[in-house]
């Protein structure tokens, strides 16, 4: 498997750099993302950003100032050539920029729409450095990806032969597709067990269709099993197929991504009643189970007053969510500052323009019930910032004396997530960390060598982009040792 751009790339970069002085790529301003208005979108799930034309996207691409040493490459997780799809956009020849792309991504469509470019590539971009803004490397890297949809002209890289090793894959979120998209291309069998009905793991159940639509993530999907990736679903590994179950069927190696689905609470009195509930339950009957659609009978809450706990994206999810399913006032109740919400300030201004109430500052200490056991109210703590704590936030410190009483019919707890302990605890010898995750080493290789493991399993709740880069980087190490013995 090679990472290439063009064989042609020497000559016509010099082409592009004569076209366009640095001055004139510097007067180019930032595209904006053409979007829905908020009016119009809370009424339905579509997607809010619209995507780039062809004369914006070579505009974009035009600002590259094409650095000798790409910092934005060494910025991704999944080591992209940046330059390399950019500069195709720019002259215009957008199927290679697509291919460039799926020589190390196999989810570029999405990662275009949801990865946080501004922490990753993009913060590391030489504009930066000038005060200008950073290239929009996601804007673009969406573009290509969507443009060989549309287009009919969908590109596959080239696999090797088949080297006759098998490999299982649990869970089909992330890491397990980026995983068997490396692997499959360097000519091993792949199967993917997935145990809920639909393939996709949190970019399906997690994430709302109008941020990532399932049709572009159904399309990648198909992608790969074009290239000859199996995929089960319905199937529990730890309950359906046992460990020994895969070694008999003869499988080489296993490498296990099955997330991080088990919500945490906050451990106060309440949480019990009645439309108290996790954003994980939340966004999976309605993203997944389709609640609230004409057709489908998944019981989801519709109520007027909804309360989300948290300050994250799934949380930033969750409140856009509510006001699509016809929620009159929605809060965001964070116990941080905005400043410090880790959320993406693309989510936290679509929430705010589509009506959502931040209460920052504030943190639930009980939640009330009416007769019948429902939720009827919270009691919130006013909060103020203290010192940093280790993740060089400013903690929250409680205003003695100031809580107040806040009407809701609905509670949605988005504080984080803990990994799916069916994995750690059905395969004997498995070596598992305090927080129940997997423990691996650096090459994600765990305490019993065939089983590689990463995503949300190994670091307890991370982003797409993380997942993806622990995909490529397990593919790699199993594919070096398998190809050793």
């Amino acid at each position: 498997m090679k990472d290439t751009i063009a064989p042609r790339d020497a000559e016509w970069r010099e082409q592009l750099r004569k076209a366009h002085t640095p001055k004139q790529r510097m007067a180019i301003p930032r595209v904006k993302m053409p979007e829905l208005p908020a009016d119009y979108r809370v009424t339905c799930n579509e997607e809010v950003n619209q995507g780039l034309s062809d004369e914006m996207a070579v505009l974009e691409a035009t600002r590259c100032m094409d650095c000798v040493n790409p910092q934005c490459t060494t910025g991704c997780p999944v080591s992209i050539n940046i330059p390399g799809f950019i500069k195709n956009i720019e002259r215009g020849d957008f199927g290679q920029a697509a291919l460039v792309l799926k020589e190390t991504s196999a989810l570029p469509a999405v990662c275009g729409r949801v990865c946080p470019q501004e922490r990753q590539c993009e913060s590391k971009c030489v504009y930066l450095k000038m005060g200008k803004p950073a290239v929009a490397i996601g804007y673009l890297e969406r573009f290509a990806a969507d443009t060989a949809r549309t287009s009919g002209r969908q590109v596959t890289p080239a696999c090797d032969a088949p080297n006759g090793k098998k490999i299982a894959v649990v869970g089909s979120g992330p890491a397990s597709l980026s995983f068997a998209g490396d692997m499959v291309k360097r000519g091993y069998d792949i199967t993917i067990f997935e145990a809920l009905h639909e393939i996709g793991g949190v970019l399906k159940y997690g994430i709302p269709e109008f941020r990532l639509p399932n049709a572009v993530v159904d399309v990648e999907i198909d992608a790969l099993r074009s290239m000859g990736v199996r995929m089960v679903k319905d199937c529990v590994i730890g309950k359906t197929l046992s460990y020994d179950d895969l070694l008999n069927e003869g499988f080489d190696g296993i490498f296990v991504a099955s997330g991080a689905g088990l919500p945490r609470f906050m451990g106060i009195p309440g949480e019990n009643l009645v439309n108290v509930m996790s954003s994980n339950e939340y966004l999976t009957r309605i993203n997944l189970m389709h609640a609230g659609t004409p057709g489908y009978t998944t019981p989801v809450p519709k109520v007027d007053r909804v309360a989300v706990i948290g300050g994250g994206n799934t949380a930033m999810d969750s409140v856009r969510t509510a006001r699509r399913m016809g929620a009159k006032e929605v809060m965001l109740v964070y116990r941080r500052s905005e400043e410090e919400m880790p959320a993406r300030l693309e989510e936290v201004k679509h929430a705010k323009q589509e009506g959502v109430q931040f209460m920052t500052l504030s943190n639930p200490v009980e939640y009330l019930g009416d007769e019948n056991g429902r939720v009827r109210a919270m009691h919130v703590q006013r909060m103020k910032l203290g010192e940093p704590d280790a993740s060089g936030r400013r903690s929250p410190v409680a205003i003695e004396g100031a809580i107040d009483e806040i009407p809701v019919d609905l509670v949605i707890v988005s504080v984080g997530v803990s990994p799916n302990p069916l994995i750690p605890n059905s395969i004997e010898g498995l070596d598992v960390t305090s927080r129940g995750t997997i423990a691996v080493n650096d090459d994600l290789q765990s305490s019993i060598p065939m089983i590689y493991a990463g995503g949300d399993i190994v670091r307890g709740g991370a982003t797409v982009i993380l997942a993806m880069g622990d995909g490529r980087h397990a593919a790699l190490a199993m594919h070096e040792r398998l190809s050793a013995e």
